[in-house]
């Protein structure tokens, strides 16, 4: 099953990109591997979380969010080329930063939903090493934010 195939099985649909981007690209292939710049949790032009958890944002829906941003890093890898998306092997490393009440210590319960996201969409190679933090302020007052490293197939 294409990558392709497996995002609609799940009733996935890839965003288009907006921008301007800044001064930066929202993903960049370096030798086998792609980076993907943090994606925060837009979707329809709106965002799906924001303010601190767990004071302003359930860590539900944060969940939902740290989904979102997923999907928003995999619509950038596919706005690189229309065959990018189907040459990931699979997922080295996510980072997801996460707006955090002070005292709350359950980053990695929101960083679950996307890495759980990651293992249904790619299977065993899905599986990444990750760092969950908590931070005080993201961009636009998102209550997540997650960056990725996909590995590239040979070939």
């Amino acid at each position: 099953m294409s990558i392709h195939q497996r995002l609609q099985s799940l009733g996935i649909a890839l965003p288009s990109l907006g921008g301007p981007f800044g001064t930066y690209v929202p993903a960049k292939r370096v030798g086998s591997l792609i980076f993907v710049a943090g994606q925060i949790p837009m979707k329809e032009g709106k965002s799906l979380a924001n303010g601190p958890i767990p004071s302003v944002c359930s860590i539900e829906q944060a969940r939902v969010a740290a989904r979102q941003c997923i999907i928003n890093g995999l619509a950038a890898v596919h706005a690189m080329g229309p065959d990018m998306l189907q040459k990931v092997a699979g997922v080295a490393r996510i980072g997801a930063f996460v707006l955090s009440d002070a005292g709350f210590t359950q980053q990695p319960q929101v960083a679950n939903a996307a890495s759980e996201l990651l293992i249904e969409i790619f299977g065993d190679a899905g599986k990444h090493a990750r760092v969950a933090v908590g931070v005080n302020a993201l961009p636009l007052n998102v209550s997540v934010e997650i960056e990725m490293t996909l590995m590239l197939s040979e070939g």
